[in-house]
Parts: C-alpha cells; sequence; structure tokens
C-alpha cells in the first residue's frame, strides 16, 4: 500500500520543490519550518529549521559545513533518530547505483529563498564552537593549537564519556565485553605485540591521557615514556602515574631525541601529523626504536580521495587531520627502514566503540553541558553519531600496524 505524504504547508511548501529537485523524488525526512510549516513522510525523522537564518548558513556555505553551523547553533534541529536521518540522506543522495544526485536548479532555489524572507543577507559569524588556527599547517605552534582546540577541552568533560582507562581509540571487543573490558583488550593486544617485557623502555607518542603507557608500566613492568602537546592531558597522566615507572612530557614528536626505546606504541596519532610530515613521524619512529625493536601505529585509514575528515571535523574537531589507505600508510612507515610484521582491522570494533561513547554521552548530556556549554555538546552529538556512521559504512576504517627495526 502506498501512503501518501501529507501535503506540504508555510515555508516547508517554498522549500518542497528544492528538497524533490535535491533527493530526485520525495525527501526520505520531514520538514518543519519556523513558521509551522511542514512536508515529507510522517513517520520519518523530523528537520527543524527554526530560523530562516539556517537557511542563510546554507546559502554561504553548501553542503556539510552550512548544515553543520546551523546544527551546533540549533538553528536547525532533527528530531527522532539523528543516525537515521543522516544515514537516509546519505543513502538517497551518494548511495549505490542508480541513487539520486542534486540537481538543484539555481535560479529557481533563489526566488524561493526570497520568497521566504530573512534568508538573503550578509553571511552569519560562524559559531564560536570552530578551530581558529593560524600559521603554517603542521608547524609546531599551528600542531599544538590543533591539539589544544580538541584534546584540552576538559578532563572531566572526557571522564564523562570514555571508560576508566580514559582510552580516546577504538577498542577491541569479544562477545561479552563492555567497553572498559574491551579497551583493556586493546592495550594487552598492543602489549604483546611489541613484546614488552620487564625492564623495558616504551615511548607512546601522542600518548593521550595515558592509557597505554599506565597500563604498560603497571601490567607489563616496563619503563615508559608518553610525549602529548595537550596540557591537560600531561597533568592528568601525572595524576595517575604515583608508584609507577612513566614519564609524562610535553613534547612535539619531532623534538624527541632520547632513544634508542626497545618498542614504541603511536595510537591514533598519525592522523594529526599532516600528509607533508608524514615521512618526518615515520622517520622518528624509525630512528627511536632500537635495531631489533618493535614498533605499533594504530592508525584510521580512508581512501585516497577522501583524505580529511570532512569539512565538519576538519573545522570543529580535528583540523589539518590527514588519511590515507593502509596499504600507503604502510609503504610510509617502511620508508625509513622499518620492515612491516603485521596489520589488523578494527573498523567493525569501532564503530561500536563510539557507539557506547555516544550512549554514556546522552545518559549524561547536562552534566556535559553544564561542563562545555550547549553549543559544544551539540558539536559532539554530531561528531559521535556521524562518527559511528562513517565506520559503519565503510567510508572509514582504523588499523593496528606492526612493524620491527631489523
Amino acid at each position: 500500500m502506498t501512503v501518501t505524504a501529507p501535503a506540504a504547508t508555510g515555508a516547508a511548501g517554498v522549500l518542497a520543490p528544492l528538497l524533490r529537485g535535491l533527493f530526485g523524488s520525495e525527501p526520505p525526512l520531514r520538514l518543519r519550518t519556523w513558521d509551522g510549516g511542514s512536508y515529507g513522510p510522517a513517520d520519518a525523522p523530523t528537520v527543524v529549521l527554526r530560523s530562516p537564518r539556517a537557511l542563510r548558513r546554507m546559502l554561504w556555505s553548501p553542503g556539510e559545513l552550512g548544515l553543520a553551523r546551523a546544527y551546533v547553533t540549533g538553528e536547525l534541529d532533527v528530531e527522532g533518530d539523528l543516525a537515521d536521518g543522516l544515514r537516509r540522506v546519505r543513502e538517497a543522495v551518494a548511495g549505490g547505483p542508480g541513487a539520486a544526485r542534486p540537481r538543484v536548479d539555481r535560479v529557481r532555489a533563489v526566488r524561493a529563498l526570497l520568497r521566504l524572507g530573512g534568508v538573503i543577507g550578509r553571511p552569519p559569524a560562524p559559531p564560536a564552537t570552530e578551530a581558529r588556527l593560524g600559521g603554517r599547517p603542521h608547524s609546531r605552534g599551528r600542531d599544538r593549537a590543533a591539539i589544544s582546540h580538541h584534546y584540552d577541552l576538559s578532563n572531566d568533560f572526557y571522564a564523562l564519556i570514555l571508560d576508566g582507562s580514559m582510552a580516546y581509540s577504538s577498542a577491541f571487543f569479544e562477545p561479552g565485553d563492555t567497553l572498559a573490558g574491551a579497551q583493556r583488550r586493546k592495550l594487552d593486544m598492543i602489549c604483546r605485540k611489541l613484546r614488552l617485557e620487564p625492564g623495558m623502555r616504551l615511548l607512546d607518542v601522542g600518548c593521550g591521557w595515558g592509557s597505554l603507557v599506565l597500563h604498560a608500566a603497571r601490567e607489563y613492568g616496563v619503563s615508559a615514556t608518553g610525549v602529548t602537546l595537550s596540557g591537560e592531558q600531561k597533568a592528568f597522566v601525572e595524576s595517575r602515574s604515583a608508584g609507577l615507572d612513566v614519564t609524562v612530557r610535553l613534547q612535539d614528536y619531532r623534538d624527541v631525541a632520547d632513544g634508542p626505546y626497545d618498542a614504541i606504541g603511536s595510537v591514533e596519532m598519525g592522523e594529526h601529523v599532516g600528509r607533508d610530515n608524514y615521512p618526518l613521524y615515520a622517520s622518528a619512529l624509525h630512528r627511536l626504536v632500537r635495531p631489533g625493536g618493535r614498533v605499533l601505529v594504530q592508525q584510521m585509514s580512508r581512501g585516497a580521495g577522501h583524505p580529511g575528515g570532512g569539512p565538519f571535523i576538519e573545522t570543529y574537531i580535528a583540523p589539518d587531520m590527514h588519511m590515507r589507505p593502509v596499504g600507503a600508510t604502510i609503504a610510509l612507515l617502511e620508508a625509513p627502514g622499518l620492515t612491516f610484521e603485521h596489520a589488523e582491522a578494527m573498523g567493525e570494533h569501532y564503530v561500536r566503540t563510539v557507539r557506547e561513547w555516544h550512549r554514556t554521552f546522552e545518559s549524561r548530556h547536562a552534566e556535559a553541558v553544564a561542563l562545555v556549554g550547549e553549543e559544544m555538546t551539540r558539536v559532539w552529538r554530531l561528531y559521535l553519531v556521524g562518527g559511528a556512521l562513517a565506520f559503519e559504512q565503510g567510508r572509514m576504517d582504523v588499523h593496528q600496524v606492526l612493524l620491527r627495526r631489523p
């Protein structure tokens, strides 16, 4: 039986022809506008335009960035399952063979927007939560600012979302695992692959909140050193390292000079070093590990045509990030003289990891708002939901790559 969508009304009725042109058919979402108008299937997630200003943002910044700006400011909202809404839109616009492609008549669109009033005008100021970096990409100063933008947000905020180890990277799940158990399993995998033994020296490049260095020192008896560009992370690790042979330094990976180490780990940090600096990063890993020592890099990957995280991620979460297919990463890591030993795909585990973070985030939403504000909380909701979908749909993956210095 065919269900007829309710008739379009109000401002939504003016926008209806544009949506049909965008999706090539009836839209997969319902639209409700600031004047009470509505259009689209009644049983779908509802996009709420609370102000014509949302459309002005999308007019000045078409695509993902304009939508994100409208969402994080609250000018655009979604009622119902946000993940389902994003999934439906992607399937309709960028899905498989035969899927519709955007083909909005620009002249018709401008005429429609002029009819609405309040849409045409000067570009709205960007939201306060956007990263604003200066300087040459991946200079030491700019890298510090990029890391600080995301990781110095608040240790208390991250503690709301992450498990007790504060591991901010993909876990590795076996049946019955909690998130905490899966993160511990991941840390043990890294330590075993690196063949850690008591008395060995371990370097963690981009140590985060210290989950690896603390676990390796406590459970494997190593002398562990972590380097980070985040002052908040350094303070956190130091608060937990009493009685352990753990040192944490506020230091750029390019400036580490106290090798050789018996083993090196670098967990989801390589995405931040940039395309042009990746050979320097690989050379630093080779230089700092002793002959016969092992290096484990856990890193995100994606297709060659999509090296960044996308406009939203690069504007709000991880400025200047760069990814590539895992094979290209392995080749870059081998170039200075490391020998490839093993790679393990973990994308399916990241889907569950991020969903666990999101579930906890929503259950503690009020606490998050109190710590970082409503706008940043909306940034994080979009980030967690969109991140889980990217791994679910295979647009991104993450791998543990094990190498050895001959």
